[in-house]
């Protein structure tokens, strides 16, 4: 007897052998192959203000406040999405009419040599306000913090974005002489205060 090969948005309970389909899902879902979204959940597409239709064969990147944040990400991802490992981060995410929002997005690559080529990801809005004071620090520097405040060191964040271990570190040191910080307690209390 030959099991049934599934689709990309199958997802099988195998104790009842019962098949999902990506759209049952109660969370907002979506599976991708190279940053293209080739299907989602009602759920996700009503995160970003879309008809689930509208996002079907799209681009990851009209969901970005910027093409810089979309291109960042990506490469972050690159570097850690292999190897069927989780991955997650906290991001600001924009809805269709232009409104942005910070979500927590967790994935998962089921190509270990290429974890964009088969993908699938949640996207969990969180209740963080997104204030003006963000634009008081670079787009850099809020991925660092972002990466920080998930009590990374700066080795880890460094590996994680591309960078030096000394560039992280002169990022945080700038962010906490400007603002009088005096350890990265006050500094995460800090940019959880902009968020």
């Amino acid at each position: 007897m030959t099991v049934p090969e599934l689709s990309s948005s199958d997802i099988v309970n195998s104790a009842s052998e019962k098949r999902f389909q990506l759209t049952d899902l109660p969370v907002p879902m979506v599976y991708a192959t190279h940053r293209i979204i080739r299907d989602c959940n009602s759920e996700f597409a009503e995160t970003f203000g879309y008809e689930r239709l509208e996002l079907i064969n799209q681009s990851f990147s009209r969901l970005y406040p910027k093409i810089r944040d979309f291109v960042r990400t990506g490469e972050m991802w690159r570097s850690n999405l292999g190897g069927g490992k989780v991955y997650y981060d906290e991001r600001l995410m924009r809805r269709r009419d232009g409104t942005s929002f910070w979500c927590r997005v967790r994935g998962r690559s089921r190509n270990n040599a290429d974890p964009f080529a088969e993908a699938l990801y949640c996207f969990e809005p969180t209740n963080r306000a997104v204030t003006g004071n963000m634009n008081l620090i670079s787009d850099r520097q809020k991925q660092v913090l972002t990466l920080v405040s998930q009590g990374k060191t700066n080795a880890q964040i460094a590996a994680e974005i591309g960078l030096s271990k000394r560039t992280v570190e002169a990022h945080r040191a700038r962010l906490m002489r400007a603002h009088s910080l005096h350890n990265s307690a006050e500094l995460i209390a800090w940019f959880s205060s902009l968020r």
